[in-house]
């Protein structure tokens, strides 16, 4: 099979689910096309809304506290950052392996036939977990992904927003940081730069390692930031605060 490396998800980690879901789709005009069980033995619960054939989800604890590794992550950063880059690739456990030995340790192997997941350990990953997967049979993007439910693609909008464009991440030494990323999945670094076929991880200066900001393509920047104002987000230039995160907006 021929390799090959997409970002599939951003999962960003909020303390309450329903509150940054309605946000979510009041501001950014996205649709929920699935909330998945299986997250439930980690303590979590979630939703997932296609940003064209990228999934954006959002975990929370069901409560409050260090319980799981979401709310230990929430109270370590303050709320601040991403969660979890979810790429799809041809093999996650040969991609895995080759993870494991640049020192980057496996933390959990998820398989739900047809998908299978490997996460890699944050602490070894820097900034945010990593996950590789596959799914037998739907090397379409438009093909089955189980994670986001039996009909994700119907919930595809985009009269609002078109596109997650870019990923930026934030480290004291951000080109040592995009280097080791960019080993991690393959695909070398180009300074600051990590570029994928299909969005580009952006590495910049910061006092924290951290995923620290999205960036989406937008019909409308003015009407966009207006609904976040609207719902009390952190308005500044093009951007806003959201679930941790800023959101960046380009026409």
């Amino acid at each position: 099979m021929a390799e090959y490396m997409r970002l599939r998800q951003i999962c960003l980690v909020a303390p309450q689910l329903k509150p940054v879901i309605a946000d979510i789709s009041a501001i950014m005009g996205l649709d929920v096309c699935y909330r998945d069980g299986n997250v439930a033995k980690y303590g979590l619960e979630n939703a997932l809304l296609p940003v064209d054939t990228i999934l954006l989800e959002v975990v929370a604890p069901f409560q409050p506290g260090p319980g799981t590794a979401a709310g230990r992550f929430i109270e370590k950063t303050g709320g601040r950052g991403g969660y979890m880059a979810i790429f799809c690739c041809e093999d996650p456990d040969a991609r895995g392996a080759k993870a494991n030995a640049m020192g980057v340790r496996t933390a959990n192997v998820i398989t739900h036939a047809p998908y299978h997941g490997v996460q890699l350990h944050p602490r070894d990953c820097r900034a945010a977990f990593i996950e590789f997967n596959h799914t037998d049979g739907s090397d379409d993007i438009l093909g089955p992904y189980p994670p986001a439910g039996p009909d994700w693609q119907k919930s595809i909008r985009k009269d609002t927003t078109l596109a997650l464009t870019e990923v930026e991440m934030q480290s004291p030494d951000p080109e040592a940081l995009a280097a080791h990323w960019g080993k991690i999945v393959g695909i070398a670094a180009d300074g600051i730069v990590v570029k994928l076929p299909n969005s580009t991880f952006r590495f910049v200066k910061g006092s924290s390692e951290i995923m620290n900001g999205l960036t989406f393509k937008v019909a409308d920047k003015a009407k966009v930031l207006e609904a976040a104002k609207a719902r009390g987000c952190a308005v500044d230039g093009d951007q806003f605060q959201l679930c941790g995160v800023t959101f960046k907006l380009v026409a």
